[in-house]
């Protein structure tokens, strides 16, 4: 059996007010957004790191070689050359940094951004470490 109407029920709207008021009134928050306490690394986070880690590496060469950015140069040009009419933007954007000084291609490379990690995500730079540089790097990260 129903419970008889009184013609004063509150709206769905009005309702969830009254509930947070009266959980305001308790002095409890609403929870907008969640960070874990502890840091949460997943495979992504370790490879972003791994990432960085080479790029550092690359950067500390290439400050102590600077020729080494030439070569860095050529394999931006040949990787433009494979696709012709319509390359990748990163690739574009990847040959007008590796035009300005060092230290602001150092920097972006190096960037601990969402950006930097996009970049490095195509960069030519990891491409100057040798395979027993890689692998100590890889070794490293290893578990």
């Amino acid at each position: 059996m129903a419970r008889p109407r009184t013609g004063k029920a509150l709206s769905a709207a009005e309702r969830m007010r009254r509930y947070r008021a009266r959980r305001r009134a308790a002095g409890l928050r609403t929870a907008t957004h969640w960070t874990p306490r502890v840091p949460v690394w997943s495979d992504h986070r370790i490879a972003e790191a791994k990432s960085l880690a080479l790029h550092a590496l690359a950067a500390r060469r290439v400050s102590a070689d600077p020729r080494l950015l030439v070569r860095a140069r050529a394999t931006v040009a040949r990787w433009l050359g494979r696709y012709g009419e319509r390359p990748p933007a990163v690739l574009v954007e990847w040959r007008d940094l590796l035009g300005q000084p060092w230290p602001v291609v150092a920097a972006r490379a190096t960037e601990r951004s969402g950006e930097g990690a996009r970049l490095r995500q195509s960069s030519p730079l990891a491409t100057l470490l040798t395979e027993a540089e890689r692998r100590r790097v890889h070794d490293a990260f290893r578990a």
